[in-house]
């Protein structure tokens, strides 16, 4: 898939398209992108999807802080490996909110060449997001743009629409083998390396503190999670925790810190990924330091136990 930037869009040929922050490129998302890449070899087009740089709350509420399910740089990255034509990065402006759906309509026709538009389930856009689905069939005719109502997709196991914002909830609530489900892939949190209290290596469990190198991706719930590592093109099961580590009395700064079984190299300022498989316990404050080693040397079975 090739990425257009606003200043390119000339090099567009006519294309269906669809429309969307696209957060997580999620399996829902997989699954609109397949019915437009469908109508547009039904109608011997190109296939597109148009997407935003930053997500428009950021830029109508200056102090909004999303909990993004993939930072710009992740969301490109999964994206590329999608059947397509053309990702059309479109910057949202306040100008551009300012459109009515017949107006920003028009907008992906003359600008982006769209012919067909593929509009998700319960997708609304323009100024005040008032229109139905017929008001854009309509819009679309006089404009010379086919509209089409994209089918949703049910995960099978809940019976649940897949969406960011499903997704979101399930990740808060610490249940990240149905957010990876839904989302096809397993979550994940790109960061750094960096110095804390070396308290683990004094008991046993070294652990590597993560800086998230996002800072809007979204922190599933505090727990102890299996986990897969990778550092250096090396891939390691590992035991994560998130939380205020209470039985030290950490205070309010949430941390995120990783012990990598079978691993004790210096890792301070690497870049390491860490994605979730399965949620073992929610956080506790023990009495004690040995108790709290206790409790991860069992933690630490239960993982070595989860299959890839």
């Amino acid at each position: 898939m090739k990425f257009i930037e606003e200043k390119d869009t000339s090099e567009i040929k006519p294309c269906a398209a669809t429309i969307g922050c696209f957060d997580g490129v999620h399996q829902g998302h997989r699954f609109l992108i397949s019915q437009v890449c469908r109508e547009a070899r039904k109608e011997h087009l190109k296939s597109a999807i148009i997407s935003f740089p930053i997500h428009p709350r950021q830029i109508m509420q200056s102090d909004y802080r999303p909990q993004l399910l993939s930072c710009i740089e992740q969301k490109a990255e999964l994206i590329s490996c999608i059947e397509g034509d053309y990702c059309i990065l479109l910057p949202f402006t306040k100008e551009l909110s300012k459109l009515t759906a017949r107006q920003f309509m028009q907008l992906l026709y003359d600008k982006c060449n769209v012919r067909a538009l593929v509009i998700g389930y319960d997708h609304r856009f323009g100024h005040n997001r008032a229109e139905t689905f017929d008001d854009y069939c309509r819009y679309g005719k006089g404009i010379g743009i086919k509209v089409i109502k994209a089918e949703p997709l049910k995960d099978e196991d809940s019976g649940n629409f897949i969406s960011s914002s499903a997704i979101r909830k399930l990740l808060m609530d610490g249940n990240v083998t149905a957010a990876n489900r839904f989302l096809g892939y397993r979550y994940y949190i790109d960061g750094t390396v960096k110095g804390g209290h070396r308290i683990g290596r004094t008991i046993g469990f070294p652990t590597a503190n993560i800086e998230p190198s996002c800072q809007d991706k979204l922190v599933p719930a505090s727990g102890v999670y299996a986990v897969k590592t990778y550092i250096d093109g090396n891939s390691y099961r590992g035991m994560l925790n998130i939380g205020y580590r209470p039985t030290i009395n950490n205070g309010t700064n949430i941390s995120i810190e990783v012990h990598i079984i079978g691993f004790d190299s210096d890792i301070y300022n690497h870049r390491i990924r860490i994605e979730f498989m399965e949620r073992i316990r929610p956080e506790i404050k023990f009495n004690s330091l040995e108790e709290l080693t206790r409790q991860l040397g069992k933690d630490k079975i239960i993982i070595s136990k989860i299959e890839d």
